[in-house]
């Protein structure tokens, strides 16, 4: 029986142990998206406890508590983090299978030299080692941890109205190895039905020394705050959206709905659908025009405890895996854009699995000579980030197109230890290539398999998104 957690681990294989030690662990990251704080970087935060480290702001691990009924008071409320860390050993011997069960211990060896496994009889002894550890480690700040990983790149999530204060300080931080760049994210621009609607628009034009009356004006605005993003080093730019549906209105008709919902006026549901794309549309040639890469996130159900959204807000685990709505208006966007020669480089998450296929044969209908991988599937996202659902997604762009123009992983998290994911995937990815091998559906050519591995770990993102 192999050993919780040894050097070959998930590797099942001579080829997989191969492909990853000699290719995939040793490439650095590009974290292509992540929400993590960059004042935390600036400032090379110092966490007093491992809670503070491991539970503050991780949804993952809020769910799993939650789902073995800890009270929300030794999850995200007031009780002391020490507390907090016993209900999460209590819970983690319950959570066999969840790769959260795997992240945790990989973090714990990883960053802290921890070899113990998490439960209650051992929770005491690793909260001792670990804070000893963050106590006396500098290696265990921020900056420690993001060089630790090898990270290269780490892109952020910001809104467009959004200073950029701690990317320019970063910026011009000759201290810091790790390029740390903004990402475009208009999430509340397109979140038109929500009552802070007129007041986001009314902020967005004053940082932007422009007074917001009208679309035309609205889109003065995007553009000077797209540049003053430029400027600051971005190249990508990311989209949370349910679906997207095809209602291309003109300028004039744009103009209508806006100012309308400016006054206060409650939209139909097609006015609002109207609007919305009109809005991403203009962005997205902009995207072309700047040469940046536009990341659609999918099918997410967002905030569905409305109770517990009331009392926490968003992105505190409440959200849903949504079931396939079809990809109908994405295709037809992407079809508009292209004929109009402004399809900038894209890359889709779904969170329906089921949607494998469909977004796979859907990225190959806008393939362009001299561009690998234009359009393309993301890594397995966020609720799919899973032993599974990882080797489903990479079988799925497998089967349907050219796995060697894969993007590959990012961590999509809050928590800077959550750079064993990429670990995590890199294991997956190479298990999956030698098992084509061992079943004699590759050759087995170790140059031509180590290439790829590390194309997809770390060549492709970097080129993609010209960083």
């Amino acid at each position: 029986m192999p050993e919780f957690l040894n050097k070959d681990f998930m590797l099942d294989s001579p080829t997989a142990v191969e492909l990853y030690h000699d290719y995939a662990e040793k490439m650095p990251i590009i974290d292509y998206h992540c929400h993590i704080d960059p004042a935390d970087i600036y400032s090379n935060r110092k966490f007093e406890n491992i809670a503070e480290i491991w539970l503050g702001g991780d949804h993952y691990k809020w769910r799993l508590m939650r789902a073995c009924g800890v009270e929300e008071d030794r999850i995200t409320g007031a009780a002391a983090d020490s507390e907090k860390f016993e209900a999460y050993a209590d819970t983690l011997p319950r959570a066999p299978g969840n790769p959260v069960y795997l992240w945790s211990h990989l973090e714990l060896k990883r960053y802290f030299g921890c070899d113990k496994t998490l439960n209650p009889g051992t929770a005491a002894e690793i909260w001792d080692f670990c804070n000893d550890k963050l106590a006396r480690d500098e290696g265990l700040r921020v900056r420690g941890i993001i060089e630790r990983s090898n990270v290269e790149t780490i892109v952020t999530t910001d809104d467009p109205a959004d200073s950029l204060e701690w990317h320019i300080k970063l910026a011009s931080d000759e201290t810091l190895r790790t390029r740390v760049l903004p990402g475009w994210r208009p999430t509340n621009l397109l979140d038109i039905e929500n009552a802070g609607f007129a007041s986001y628009i009314s902020k967005l034009g004053s940082v932007s020394h422009i007074h917001i009356e009208d679309f035309s004006s609205l889109k003065d605005t995007l553009l000077r705050r797209m540049q003053y993003f430029r400027a600051h080093g971005c190249r990508s730019c990311d989209h949370g959206l349910r679906s997207i549906a095809y209602a291309p209105a003109s300028d004039e008709r744009a103009n209508e709905i806006f100012t309308k919902r400016l006054r206060g006026a409650t939209l139909t549901c097609e006015e609002a659908d109207q609007l919305r794309y009109a809005i991403l549309a203009y962005c997205a040639k902009e995207y072309a025009r700047l040469g940046w890469v536009m990341q659609l996130h999918l099918g997410a159900i967002r905030n569905v405890n409305s109770v517990m959204y009331e009392r926490l807000g968003p992105d505190t685990g409440f959200d849903s895996a949504g079931s396939g709505d079809g990809l109908q208006g994405l295709a037809q966007f992407l079809d508009a854009l292209n004929k109009e020669g402004s399809l900038p480089k894209t890359i889709i998450f779904s969170i329906d699995p089921a949607d494998n296929l469909a977004v796979n044969s859907l990225a190959g209908c806008f393939s362009r000579e001299g561009a690998k991988g234009r359009v393309q599937q993301g890594a397995a996202w966020w609720f799919n980030d899973t032993y599974t659902g990882i080797k489903q997604q990479i079988t799925a762009y497998a089967e349907a197109g050219a796995l060697g123009n894969f993007t590959g992983m990012l961590t999509d998290s809050r928590c800077f230890l959550s750079y064993a994911r990429h670990e995590y995937f890199r294991r997956i990815l190479c298990n999956v290539l030698g098992d084509w091998v061992r079943r004699g559906f590759y050759p087995d050519d170790m140059g031509s398999l180590g290439a790829l591995v590390q194309d997809i770990c770390y060549n492709n993102v970097k080129n993609f998104f010209s960083i």
